[in-house]
Order: C-alpha cells, then sequence, then structure tokens
C-alpha cells in the first residue's frame, strides 16, 4: 500500500498542480463529437487502468494511465537515459512530420537554456517526471468519432520510483488545468467539457472512457462538485452508511482540507482517522462471525477476513458482507457492493481484505478507483456536477460502440482491435484469409526462447500480457497446450471471439496475426523473444439454424416419406385381402365344405 499523494501548488506550468496518484495498481445532449475509448488492465494487478493513445505522424502507439488527479500527458521521449522499460518503444520526435517543440514563453517554465518549455511532476511515493512539452498530433483509436487533433504534452527526459518501473508508458492527464488532455480539447471546441470513466468489476478488469459528453441515462444521479474549492475533483460527502445504519461522524469531517476528492489514479480509498476508524468498527461488527486473518504484507497492517470458503464467487459476496451507502449532499446514494470496498487476499483463497485506509495525518477523503468499479462516472465539467451510474463496465465499451451513431460504429467491423484513425484498418495483405469468412478462433504456435519449468508458473502472466498487447478481453485468450523444445517453448494458444460477438471478423484477424508475425508485440524481458511459428484460422461453428440443422432435416424428411409411403402400401395389401376374403360369389361356384353346426330346437 502506498499512501495518497500530497497536494501541491497551483502554478500549472512550473510545478506540480495536481500530482494526487497512485502508482501500484453530461446528462444532455451534445452536437459535439466525443472519443470514445477502451480502458484496459486491472485496477489491483495493475495498480492503474490504462488507455490507448496514439501521437505523431505516422502514429506512435502508447498505453497511458488514465489520472484524474494528474493534468499533464507524458511519455518517455526518445532521448530519455533515465527512463525505464515500458509497454511499447519511446516516442520519437524526429520520426513525426507533425512535432514541434514548444518554444520557451513567459506562459511556462523554460529550460536552462531558455529555448524550451519544460515540466516536471514529483509524486509522493518519491517518483518523478521531468521532460520538454511539444505538440503533435493525437489520435484516439478507431471507435472515436473525433478526429485526430493537435495538443501540448509531456516528452520524458527523467522518470525516478514507480514511474521508472511500471509497465504502462507514461500518464494521461485528465485534471483540470492547461495542459490537460481535457482542457485542450475543450478549448479548441472539439468536445464538450464533460468525460467519462467507467471501471471494470473484481476480476475482469478492462473498461471505457469517454472524451465528451454524452447522452446520461435516466437514472444517473449528480452530486456537486466546485471547481474552486480545490484543483481536484470533489464531491459533495455527508453519510457512511454500513448495512443501513449511519456512522455517528460529524458531517463536516468528509469536508476538510480539499474535501472527499474523486481520484481515478488512486487504487483504494483513504479517510480521515476518525472516520476510518468508525467504518472499520462497522465493518468488523457486522462480520463478527468471520475468522479475521493477517494480510498478504507483513509490512502492513490490513483488515482481512476469511469466508470459510475457498470457492466464493465476486456475485456472493453480497451474503457476507454488509452493503455500504455514501450519500451526499442533496441525498442522493451510491450503493457500494463489496467489490467496492474490498480486495482479495494474494495468499489466502477465499479471503478478502478492506480496501479502504486511514489516510495518515492527511484530513482529505480521498476515493479512489476501487470505490468506482462497475460505476459509469461522468465528470460534467460544464456544470460543476459528477454523476454516478451502477452498470457493468466490462460491457459498456460494447455498447457504446454500437449506439454510437458515427460512421466508426455502423457495425461493420466487430473488431476489438483498436487502429489509430489515421492509418489504413486493413493489415498487410500478406495474411491472407480464406475470403470474407466469420471466424471462430484464431489457432497460434509461439515459440519461446525459455524452458518449461521457467515458462510453467507464468504462463497466466504471459495470457494477460498477450491480451493487453492484441487489445483484447483476457477471456478471449485460450491456452490450449505447451511443449518443451529443449531449451526453448513451443506454446499453441487460440484467439475466440468476445462474449458479445459470435466471430472473430477479418480485419480483427489480420491485425492479430500481423502483430505477432511482424513482432510488433512487446513482452517483458522475463518472457525472452518469440516467434510465430505457424497460424490458423476455423470458421465460425455457429451457422444459422437451417445451415446448422440442414443434414437433419433433410433425413427427417426422407424417413417420413419412407414411412408414409409403407404405411399406404401395407393398407392398400390389407384391403385387397379382405376383398378376397369376403367378396360375393355366384350360385354355381363351388364353396369349401364346412362343419355343420347342429339344430336346436
Amino acid at each position: 500500500m502506498i499512501l495518497p499523494l500530497f497536494p501541491s501548488p497551483k502554478n500549472p506550468s512550473s510545478s506540480f498542480q495536481n500530482t494526487r496518484r497512485h502508482l501500484l495498481r453530461s446528462d444532455s445532449k451534445s452536437s459535439n463529437p466525443n472519443a470514445r475509448m477502451r480502458l484496459y488492465d486491472d485496477l489491483l494487478l495493475n495498480g492503474y487502468y490504462t488507455t490507448r493513445l496514439w501521437i505523431g505522424t505516422p502514429p506512435q502507439r502508447f498505453a497511458l494511465i488514465v489520472d484524474t488527479g494528474s493534468t499533464v500527458t507524458y511519455v518517455p521521449c526518445a532521448t530519455c537515459e533515465q527512463c525505464g522499460r515500458h509497454q511499447d518503444p519511446k516516442f520519437q520526435p524526429e520520426s513525426s512530420s507533425t512535432y514541434q517543440s514548444v518554444k520557451c514563453n513567459s506562459d511556462c517554465n523554460c529550460d536552462k537554456s531558455r529555448v524550451q518549455c519544460i515540466y516536471e511532476r514529483q509524486y509522493a511515493e518519491m517518483s518523478s517526471s521531468r521532460g520538454v512539452l511539444g505538440e503533435d498530433i493525437l489520435s484516439f483509436g478507431n471507435q472515436s468519432e473525433l478526429v485526430p487533433q493537435r495538443a501540448v504534452f509531456g516528452c520524458e527526459n527523467e522518470e525516478t520510483g514507480d514511474l521508472y518501473s511500471q509497465r504502462a508508458d507514461g500518464i494521461m492527464g485528465l485534471g483540470r488545468g492547461d495542459l490537460s488532455v481535457v482542457d485542450q480539447l475543450v478549448e479548441k471546441g472539439v468536445i464538450s467539457d464533460s468525460f467519462s470513466l467507467c471501471y471494470g468489476g473484481m476480476d475482469i478488469g478492462g473498461g471505457a472512457m469517454v472524451l465528451g459528453g454524452i447522452s446520461a441515462p435516466s437514472d444517473m444521479f449528480f452530486t456537486h462538485s466546485d471547481p474552486v474549492r480545490s484543483p481536484y475533483y470533489n464531491i459533495d460527502l455527508k453519510e457512511i452508511h454500513v448495512a443501513g445504519k449511519q456512522l455517528p461522524l460529524d458531517p463536516s469531517i468528509f469536508d476538510e482540507k480539499h474535501g472527499t476528492v474523486l481520484d481515478s489514479g488512486t487504487t483504494y480509498a483513504y479517510l480521515p482517522e476518525a472516520a476510518f476508524v468508525a467504518f472499520k468498527n462497522a465493518i468488523i461488527k457486522e462480520l463478527d462471525s468471520l475468522k479475521q486473518i493477517r494480510g498478504p504484507d507483513p509490512n502492513y497492517i490490513d483488515i482481512c477476513f476469511s469466508s470459510g470458503s475457498s470457492n466464493v464467487n465476486v456475485s456472493e459476496l453480497s451474503k457476507i458482507f454488509p452493503t455500504v451507502e455514501l450519500v451526499f449532499g442533496n441525498q442522493k446514494k451510491l450503493l457500494l457492493s463489496p467489490e467496492n470496498y474490498l480486495f482479495r487476499h494474494s495468499k489466502v483463497r477465499g479471503s478478502y481484505c478492506l480496501g479502504i485506509f486511514q489516510n495518515e495525518k492527511d484530513l482529505t477523503t480521498l476515493l479512489g478507483g476501487i470505490i468506482v468499479r462497475n460505476t459509469l462516472v461522468t465528470y460534467d465539467r460544464e456544470h460543476s456536477k459528477i454523476g454516478f451510474w451502477k452498470t457493468n463496465c466490462s460491457e459498456i465499451s460494447e455498447r457504446l460502440h454500437r449506439t454510437g451513431g458515427s460512421s466508426s460504429s455502423s457495425g461493420k467491423d466487430n473488431s476489438t482491435v483498436e487502429s489509430p484513425t489515421t492509418s489504413a484498418a486493413g493489415g498487410s495483405s500478406r495474411y491472407a484469409l480464406p475470403g470474407e469468412i466469420q471466424i471462430g478462433e484464431i489457432r497460434l504456435d509461439m515459440s519461446l526462447s525459455i524452458n518449461n519449468s521457467y515458462l510453467k508458473p507464468r504462463i497466466n502472466e504471459l495470457t494477460d500480457f498477450i491480451a493487453i498487447e492484441l487489445e483484447i478481453n483476457a477471456s478471449q485468450v485460450r491456452l490450449l497446450n505447451f511443449t518443451s523444445e529443449g531449451n526453448s517453448s513451443l506454446v499453441r494458444w487460440a484467439i475466440v471471439p468476445s462474449e458479445s460477438s459470435t466471430y472473430i471478423s477479418n480485419v480483427t484477424a489480420i491485425s492479430i496475426i500481423s502483430l505477432l508475425a511482424e513482432h510488433r508485440v512487446k513482452f517483458p524481458v522475463t518472457f525472452g523473444n518469440y516467434k510465430l511459428v505457424q497460424w490458423k484460422v476455423k470458421p465460425n461453428s455457429q451457422q444459422p439454424w437451417r445451415q446448422k440443422h440442414y443434414s437433419t432435416v433433410i433425413l427427417s424428411i426422407i424417413i417420413v416419406i419412407i414411412v408414409g409411403l409403407s404405411a399406404s402400401a401395407a393398407w392398400v395389401i390389407w384391403r385387397h385381402r379382405q376383398r378376397n376374403i369376403n367378396s360375393y360369389k355366384p350360385v354355381h361356384v363351388a364353396v369349401p365344405e364346412q362343419e355343420l353346426q347342429p339344430l336346436e330346437s
């Protein structure tokens, strides 16, 4: 557990305006387009959610942590000598025909030679990012109605701490400030002053992000967010209820310092000391029948409970753990199911720990991503309010895609692989498929330069990396088998359609195959080098009913005809025999002798 970050001065260009993040881990219709983007990763496995952003011409792809507590979007620069090994290659300004550095001016901090604008961000867990400001084309993916736009971003020359060691490439700043990507797009007039985030639930991950306004669901409720109160996205929290009972707290406790802040870059939730103690005691009281156990990390005093079963599904948690409600100033209530305040114990199966902690001596109430899992959160900055709507966030990306009404959402391609809007979607013609078929499975044989004994305990991790790199759901990647070939391993995978589709489109299949065949998939160095040995596609077996049962129908018809003809023939023969037995005999025809019956007197 890393402590939440400290607030910082308000000068947006010279120091650390919005630095509250955690590195583990419009209700009205608008005529403006929006950028609809998928979210990847998992809040507790990775400590964050990322989205894909393309920068430059031609586009260079990056995986960026979505962070409402930061105002700068930055990626590692090709000139950076103190940057870690991340998911994608560093940004190469010289390879982009549209890149321009931001020259030193009165509105920014300048480098020592007073030639370029620079930025610097520091975080409480002792990580930092420094670099120069540049301007280039940002592309938002093929689900976006919003065409690529020029924007200012940070090109890192130095990173330390968790920023150095994390797998994600950088940060996408969604906070309030001149350098925020939201503020820049709003200032250009290309989107309305609103954005939405939807984080997937426990063990699922993924989700969606929308830059710009959306039509709010009819049952979404809003609470006031005061932009003057602090640079962060605050909400008007007044009460917390556990199992329907209000915690005995003065409402002013949630209004201290920065108030109650929503921060998508923070993993867990942090309460002031008095509020945390009251919450912890209320939870323990409701769970007095459960055994309290040690947490997974001996360095921290986590509050964990054994459920008594090693096979408790997420859907069954509400039968064991109490519901929690956040009550706002307008008396609207946000219901928190157990997945919104628990995390799974990593060492004891069937056990769970509180994901809400004490905020040390800081009086701010900080609500991280765990609180809003499976909740669509709309940051309506234009109307100074934030909306909440409980939903399945792992599926909402597809629903937004289908109901968008844009040319990019026509339904012709159900691809789950995004590409920059400035490039062609077809992929290389070298990976020709057998016509326009509905693909039910892509089978991939991959050779890895590591032995089986090393790979076996890490195969699930490799599966997750493949899903991330191919930009598909982890449930679509299935391990078929893996065998040893000396010091290397041969692994066979199957890529199957997503739960919302019955087939994989040709465009998606070609994209997946070309990514692997052309070594554009980047795995951690721990998995060595890889080679795509061979691939093949299998047609979709879920055919229309008439095609699927055609032979059965024909056979049934033939059987009915045969049975009918046999029955007709038998009836004709029987009738013929009956006529022969009972037919009329002329008087002169001899008849067989019959035994005479005695006459009755």
